[in-house]
């Protein structure tokens, strides 16, 4: 269906991030990402809020729930505190990959 939409060399590349992402869970240079500032991250960031600054979640509430619900991972570990923060010890190759659910992931990157 990609290929009829966007042409086959755009659904190749969704298959190759796809077999990357859930198949070797790793970093696929085509997952959506955010910027964040070195010292932002350097000081901590509550989860809740970067889920909700990704877009994987409308409000805190929501991740909370998603949380609570075993739906979040960071870097492919699961998460279950809330009240949990990301740091620059959080990164793997300059990125923080977020994971809500088995399909929505979202690379956190050092600006």
């Amino acid at each position: 269906m990609t290929a009829l939409l966007h042409g086959r060399d755009k659904a190749d590349a969704a298959a190759e991030t796809a077999r990357k992402t859930f198949e070797e869970c790793g970093l696929a240079a085509d997952l959506p990402s955010i910027s964040v500032p070195a010292s932002e991250l350097d000081a901590g960031i509550g989860l809740l809020a970067l889920f909700v600054r990704a877009g994987l979640a409308a409000s805190n509430g929501e991740a909370r729930r998603h949380i609570q619900g075993g739906a979040v991972r960071i870097n492919d570990e699961p998460v279950k505190d809330e009240k949990r923060i990301v740091t620059s010890a959080d990164l793997r190759d300059r990125v923080v990959k977020l994971s809500m659910g088995k399909k929505r992931h979202v690379l956190v990157r050092v600006s």
